[in-house]
């Protein structure tokens, strides 16, 4: 006999099956040129076709293109495109021969990241080579080396990886990496260090209003930096093991965010360069990231559907028109280190094409395709 709960589900589902459909539909169904495979399609061509690098002061492969090549291999393994990743394994290929030159050193924050794409491709091919080349990144980010300073000192003391610095940016580059070595490995040391990590950066950064500070001494919600964070604990808390005893901490704070960026979110479906300024420019890597974060704790089940998905589903429709024809999105903010100068955050340069704004949407893609 059915429980009195499941004839009123019934019940509800034949009384309001349109609602129902609707509210289970609405980050799945996307007109003609704004599919997510259309988009991510698009960018991952574009980020082929361009083969373009960022460097890191001129030397060494930066972690801009880092987050368009992990986008870019996970929408095509999403879509199954066999040839988008034989393109993109090709593209790597000249980290070993002609270009090594340009695999950095895992001396910074923005180059450790590096190690994650190896690592993903390692996980694709299962070819030794890349674990090989991959591994020694994450290791190293939490190995003190020889001409640490106090500062690093003090932070490797406590625990916690050498290269904190408590700028926002630090927890994608350094969640990511961390991620990607549990995942080759198993090994939960990996993760639980970026949970710990992660924890430190929200007791630091976050305000009340759930967003945070550029920096302890900047007291600016820039858009990107916020992102950063927002995508970070997003990918942290995608694997992160149910009994880690950080995660209802990395919930919370998740949650704290999600809320305020939803009471944030511009008409239009954006949100501006400083997140809490409504006479700011609306700013579209920023954006794309808050819309990542929304997507998955949608599908995931962290956040209520009736109350984000829609928020998501605008924000993405409104982004999608920021593409122009060449497969670039407009309107990204430049490469911005803190300052404590509301003016400096104004005045930062838009860029069109910039790695920061093509790598956002392709996660925004990748998201949507998920299941």
């Amino acid at each position: 006999m059915k429980s009195f709960s499941t004839i009123f589900s019934i019940i509800l589902f034949l009384m309001f099956p349109v609602i129902i459909h609707a509210q289970a539909t609405r980050l799945g169904d996307f007109p003609e040129g704004y599919t997510p495979k259309e988009i991510g399609g698009k960018l991952s061509n574009r980020f082929i076709e361009l083969n373009k690098h960022v460097l890191y002061r001129g030397k060494y492969i930066n972690y801009q293109e880092v987050c368009v090549y992990m986008g870019a291999l996970k929408y095509a393994q999403l879509t199954q495109n066999a040839k988008l990743t034989g393109q993109l394994k090709d593209r790597f290929e000249t980290f070993f021969t002609t270009e090594k030159h340009l695999v950095p050193t895992p001396f910074h924050v923005d180059l450790t990241v590096f190690g994650s794409v190896p690592l993903e491709l390692y996980r694709i091919t299962g070819e030794q080579r890349y674990y090989e080349m991959g591994m020694p990144f994450a290791d190293e980010q939490w190995i003190l080396p020889a001409e640490a300073t106090d500062e690093e000192k003090a932070w490797a003391d406590k625990g916690f990886s050498w290269q904190t610095r408590l700028w926002i940016d630090d927890m994608y580059m350094i969640t990511v990496i961390q991620s990607q070595a549990y995942k080759v490995t198993g090994d939960l040391s990996y993760i639980d260090r970026a949970a710990r990590e992660m924890v430190v950066y929200l007791d630091e950064l976050q305000r009340p209003n759930g967003l945070f500070y550029h920096a302890p001494d900047v007291p600016f919600f820039w858009g990107r930096g916020n992102g950063w964070m927002a995508a970070g604990m997003t990918e942290l808390l995608s694997i992160l093991p149910e009994d880690n005893p950080d995660r209802p901490r990395i919930m919370k704070g998740y949650l704290t965010m999600m809320k305020s960026l939803k009471d944030y979110q511009t008409p239009s479906g954006m949100w501006n360069q400083l997140v809490d300024d409504p006479e700011c420019w609306a700013e579209t890597s920023g954006s794309a990231m808050f819309a990542y974060a929304m997507i998955t704790g949608v599908k995931r089940g962290w956040l209520r559907a009736e109350e984000y998905d829609k928020v998501a589903r605008k924000a993405w429709m409104s982004l999608v028109k920021y593409i122009n024809e060449d497969g670039d999105i407009t309107d990204v903010c430049v490469g911005t280190n803190k300052e404590n100068s509301r003016q400096y955050y104004y005045d930062r340069s838009r860029q069109t094409g910039d790695y920061h704004g093509q790598a956002a949407m392709l996660w925004c893609a990748c998201a949507l395709l998920e299941k």
